[in-house]
């Protein structure tokens, strides 16, 4: 007979978890997770086929905590934007799981709920057809996108402060918006972004 598991998915997506936001995604493969857990390698296989599956954990387990119970009397752009704020807020949390919101639209129930709830929003806002559909891309691509940013490259980081160093002779414009991206809090990006986006939706 087959010893009983004793791990669970909410602990193989805890423990990998774990490993992703203290060394990174890349540090993430079967071994270190054996060795957060205090398993052998071989052990894993009889709870999860590969890393890929030990991804998907992860990424429901991000997304899980988002509430798309949507307000009484909100406008379905009001919704997106608070849906948008608290994905925002889940995934910013583990900021290296970001790429794996893309590497697993297809094939993850937490994602595939995040874009229901974009869906219905629309729906309720009267986008439908093939313009809901290029809609919704949008919107997951702004948010994706800024995640990436956020987590890659803030616009309060080095990289502004070196753009804002360029010579202003040779990239007057780049370098005034640099010099004012340190003035613009990381929040206020975010929702005055997607605020231009859902305006042109609305229009």
């Amino acid at each position: 007979m087959p010893r009983p598991k004793s791990l669970t998915e909410a602990d193989l997506a805890a423990a990998a978890l774990a490993v992703i936001d203290r060394d990174g995604l890349e540090a993430l493969s079967m071994r270190t997770l054996a060795d957060e857990l205090g398993f052998g390698v071989m052990s894993l296989y009889r709870y999860v086929s590969d890393r890929r599956q030990v991804e998907r954990m992860v990424v429901d387990r991000v997304l899980a905590k988002i509430d798309f119970t949507p307000p009484p009397r909100t406008s379905w752009t009001k919704r997106i934007m608070l849906f948008a704020d608290r994905m925002r807020a889940a995934v910013g949390a583990h900021p290296a799981v970001v790429p794996l919101l893309m590497r697993h639209r297809n094939d993850c129930a937490g994602v595939a709920r995040c874009i229901e709830a974009l869906l219905a929003a629309l729906a309720d806002g009267g986008v439908n057809g093939r313009q809901r559909v290029v809609a919704v891309r949008a919107l997951a691509a702004y948010i994706n996108g800024a995640l990436i940013a956020q987590a890659e490259g803030p616009l309060q980081g080095a990289g502004t402060q070196a753009l804002a160093a360029l010579d202003a002779a040779q990239f007057p414009l780049l370098v005034e918006a640099a010099r004012s991206a340190s003035r613009v809090a990381p929040e206020d990006e975010f929702h005055e972004g997607l605020a231009l986006l859902l305006r042109g939706l609305a229009a």
